[in-house]
């Protein structure tokens, strides 16, 4: 199975919030679409990624409000991005090795879509599911 198999299902739809914004922004558009992460762009390119993880620790620094300190200081730069044609069990290893729960896919450099390790693991399921199915009504045929 590939990641655009994951994307066809759920759908390409992804969050985007601007580097200047506020955290307490991030967090109103996070709670608003019930998401885990913002996927940060400057124009048409992704300059980082927000999640609630990132918010926990702009809060644990508490050095100032979160209406007063922008997303860009709090975001995580280093984005870690995948292709339509990875396959989903290579972007498990690599999602868990990395220790991250959102993982942008890029097609051509232009944002084709976003995954959660729950959309893997939800995918996932739904193989070995079918699969089992398959085996079964072969074994009892």
């Amino acid at each position: 199975m590939m990641l655009k198999e994951i994307l066809d299902a759920k759908g390409r739809d992804v969050l985007t919030i601007e580097p200047t914004a506020t955290v307490a922004d991030a967090v109103e558009k996070l709670v608003a679409h019930n998401c885990g992460s913002l996927v940060v762009c400057n124009g048409d390119r992704i300059v980082g990624i927000i999640s609630e993880r990132d918010v926990l620790r702009a809060v644990a620094a508490g050095r100032d409000l979160l209406d007063h300190v922008s997303v860009e200081n709090h975001m995580t730069c280093d984005v870690i991005t995948g292709s339509p044609n990875d396959k989903v069990a290579d972007i498990m290893g690599l999602m868990t090795e990395q220790r991250i729960r959102h993982l942008p896919v890029l097609e051509g450099g232009a944002m084709s879509g976003i995954i959660s390790i729950g959309d893997v693991v939800k995918a996932q399921h739904q193989r070995l599911t079918t699969e089992n199915h398959m085996l079964m009504t072969y074994i009892q045929s």
